[in-house]
């Protein structure tokens, strides 16, 4: 019998860190099968995913620019992918090819690691309002938090955003920068999902609360600017390597049979690599 085979694929690829990560995993826990990237243009990926099982694959991961083909391109999705508008991780299930989603759980059990309580906060405020920041507020309002507020330099983006993800019981919010001072003043929880230029200046938080979390789901740099600047101020914070690590542990256990951990020398590991790429 053939040993599993699993991928990920992007365009471009070559800058994925998940072969690390997975690698790894088959590795520690005496797996025979495989990781591979495959960069796959975007023309080209429907086929790409229609002949999957014919290319000995089991499964894999899917990221930037085919999260959203792939949504359309599998046979049913689970509730996080339907939540989310788009599709991560693929599996087979009864020869049909599942797409799932598993950034929201990677965001928040990175935060059960680093930042325990903030399932506690009552408003958060997201700043930016593109996919990943999707992947934010569904977590959020998994995790109970009442108040969402989202910020975005378009506030249309950040009103649409907010708007999809209305339901009773749950109010969310979305406004251009204008309103970010005020909703700092108001928010237990910040999460950035803008990238950061390299010059762009040190965030304002003096409004934010001292008891108030903060966390970026970019990793490179490890610290961003809104983290140097909440550290400083004394506030706990929480890096986003941990969300890329949480969010590959569902589709290992589904294509190789075990559950794999979120170790301290693996993420060492990335930190290293992640050091020697600049």
């Amino acid at each position: 019998m053939a040993e599993p085979k699993a991928f990920v694929t992007g365009w471009p690829i070559h800058h994925s860190r998940s072969p690390l990560i997975h690698g790894t995993w088959l590795r520690d826990l005496g797996l025979g099968g495989s990781y591979e990237r495959i960069a796959v243009e975007p023309a080209a990926f429907p086929a790409f995913l229609a002949n999957l099982s014919e290319a000995g694959f089991i499964g894999g991961n899917v990221t930037i620019p085919h999260k959203e083909a792939a949504f359309v391109g599998v046979a049913r999705r689970d509730g996080a992918a339907e939540a989310i508008g788009a599709v991560n991780t693929v599996w087979f299930e009864g020869g049909q090819l599942v797409g799932g989603n598993t950034d929201a759980y990677g965001f928040a059990a990175n935060l059960d690691e680093r930042l325990p309580g903030w399932r506690d906060a009552e408003e958060a405020l997201v700043l930016g309002a593109g996919g990943a920041a999707r992947a934010v507020v569904h977590a959020l309002a998994e995790a109970g938090i009442g108040r969402i507020r989202i910020v975005n330099r378009t506030p249309e983006r950040a009103e649409a955003l907010a708007g999809s993800f209305a339901r009773p019981g749950l109010e969310v919010e979305g406004a251009g920068a204008e309103r970010e001072a005020a909703w700092l003043a108001g928010a237990d929880l910040v999460v950035n999902t803008r990238p950061w230029g390299a010059c762009e200046a040190e965030p304002d938080l003096s409004a934010l609360a001292q008891a108030a979390l903060v966390t970026d789901i970019v990793y490179v740099p490890l610290e961003t600017p809104i983290l140097r600047a909440a550290r400083q101020r004394g506030h706990r914070t929480a890096d986003g390597l941990g969300m890329l690590l949480h969010q590959a542990v569902p589709g290992f256990e589904r294509w190789f049979g075990r559950r794999p951990s979120v170790s301290e020398e693996l993420r060492q590991a990335l930190l290293a690599d992640i050091e020697a790429a600049r």
